[in-house]
């Protein structure tokens, strides 16, 4: 158990806090029309394209490693589950949005992943993914949709969240290793969190 004050970290470790939200009926959306020349489709995902999305819209700023570190079969059991759907939004030819959810416990729904790439990014198009990943998510026999971000995630995350309708019920304190300390990220991501 934590006490309150400071911990130290151990070298070559990031620490982040996780916040976990939730949401136990489907949230009322506000419309959100697609950007001009903004296309959504569901995806049947290669390894190499899960990796390419996955790696633009996530790795670079906000250190997402955890799908880079599976191996070839690994992630192939996730990504081609039956209960796991895949959307993105296409722009100019270019994929350039990821959407995961995962409907593999029980009756609820995790949006695994969800963000832009910065293409995307302040065009509107995040109220129009997260508007399909609810009603996507409550299309199904559902009783709950939960989601988590943290501190080192885009800082407009949580509050995006909390205006989609789900409710903050969770904290917790994560220890990993740096992924760019271990070689999964290159040494220039996360230009925002220091490597120690």
């Amino acid at each position: 158990m934590l006490t309150n004050g400071f911990h130290a970290v151990p070298k070559g470790k990031l620490a982040v806090v996780v916040t976990y939200l939730e949401m136990h009926t489907q949230a009322a959306t506000t419309y959100a029309p697609l950007p001009d020349g903004v296309t959504l489709r569901q995806v049947s995902p290669t390894l190499d394209w899960y990796r390419d999305i996955f790696t633009r819209v996530g790795a670079q700023d906000w250190l997402w490693a955890e799908r880079l570190k599976l191996s070839d079969a690994e992630l192939q059991t996730i990504i081609n589950h039956p209960k796991v759907t895949i959307f993105t939004l296409t722009k100019n030819g270019i994929d350039e949005a990821l959407l995961e959810l995962d409907f593999r416990t029980g009756d609820e729904c995790e949006l695994a992943y969800f963000g832009l790439t910065t293409n995307l990014i302040g065009t509107g198009a995040g109220r129009c993914l997260m508007n399909k990943a609810i009603s996507h998510a409550w299309s199904r026999n559902i009783s709950r949709l939960h989601v988590h971000t943290c501190t080192i995630d885009s800082p407009q995350a949580l509050n995006f969240y909390i205006r989609s309708g789900f409710t903050p019920y969770k904290r917790a304190v994560e220890i990993d290793d740096d992924p760019r300390i271990t070689g999964v990220l290159p040494a220039t991501a996360g230009d925002g969190v220091p490597v120690i």
